[in-house]
């Protein structure tokens, strides 16, 4: 018997930790809000512990507060551990449980290690590359609550790391104009008062530069990186590499 379903988001995005999602895509995601589209995060772990924090509860407090800053319909946060998340089959079928339930036409992803920082980002990487394939695959029923089969359309890598900030290199890459959202990002971000105390300052001004430089780049006053896992395709080549001002 399948299951009743939630209204379908057109886009999740996915981090190993509340406030991956925020630091990386935080102003694409509040972008796609105000033009429109429903948008969900999913952190695979709650983050705790950490050093700054309390408790779980705390840190999940912060999340739900960081995605109303954005305005994000859907939040949800699995229940893998952190410090030892691991890609292994329980994992992929959790996530692909959720794109199964939400049936978004875009999920937005880590894209590589984050040298010197936690290691669970590059085993989130492989958890949502293959939680992607899982949620199409048919004859599997049990395994995922007979929800039904989901093709997501679009798969997209978001870099999280900002040790060494440079432009779009591959062909696949490409900056999203958040000038009109960088500061909800910023604010966003600042709601995980746990994680980013007044001692870490420093983070702020290196987001808010990368996003600039990246911006700049591109044309924007701000903008996010995002590359695409498949190659792009463009119909309308003035509308694409010409937008129209405003």
């Amino acid at each position: 018997m399948t299951p009743e379903l939630p209204e379908p988001l057109d886009v999740i995005a996915v981090g190993a930790h509340p406030d991956d999602v925020e630091i990386a895509v935080g102003g694409t995601l509040a972008k796609l809000v105000k033009q429109g589209h429903r948008v969900g995060i999913v952190d695979l772990t709650d983050g705790e512990p950490t050093p700054c924090s309390p408790g779980p509860e705390v840190r999940l407090a912060e999340a739900k507060a960081a995605a109303e800053i954005l305005g994000v319909h859907v939040r949800e946060t699995l229940d893998l551990p952190n410090r030892r998340l691991f890609d292994n089959f329980e994992a992929r079928v959790a996530l692909a449980k959720v794109f199964r339930r939400y049936r978004p036409k875009i999920v937005l992803g880590i894209a590589e290690k984050t040298p010197m920082a936690s290691p669970d980002h590059w085993q989130a990487v492989q958890i949502i590359d293959a939680a992607v394939f899982y949620s199409r695959l048919t004859k599997w029923d049990e395994t995922f609550d007979h929800l039904p089969v989901h093709q997501i359309q679009k798969q997209l890598w978001y870099p999280l790391g900002f040790g060494n900030v440079v432009g779009p290199e591959r062909g696949g890459s490409f900056v999203v104009d958040i000038s009109d959202t960088l500061e909800l990002k910023l604010e966003a971000i600042r709601a995980y008062k746990t994680q980013f105390p007044p001692g870490k300052q420093r983070v702020f001004r290196l987001v808010e530069s990368a996003c600039t430089l990246l911006g700049t780049s591109a044309g924007f006053g701000a903008g996010e990186l995002l590359i695409s896992s498949t190659t792009l395709g463009v119909q309308d080549l003035v509308a694409t590499v010409c937008p129209t001002d405003g």
